[in-house]
């Protein structure tokens, strides 16, 4: 499993609020609902990282 890195992020706070209402309709965290989104966009980019190969 790879290592997670913690970093601040400001967000303006309808963007949150609205963040915070499609993870709970999603049961997720407010964390895994912003990793989720981040990783659908790269993704969606086709920029999402390689996966490691143990």
């Amino acid at each position: 499993m790879s290592k997670k890195k913690a970093f601040a992020l400001r967000l303006n706070e309808d963007m949150l609020k609205a963040i915070e209402k499609w993870s709970a309709d999603e049961f997720r965290s407010v964390n895994g609902q912003i990793e989720w989104m981040l990783m659908k966009s790269l993704k969606e980019a086709k920029r999402a990282p390689k996966k490691d190969r143990d």
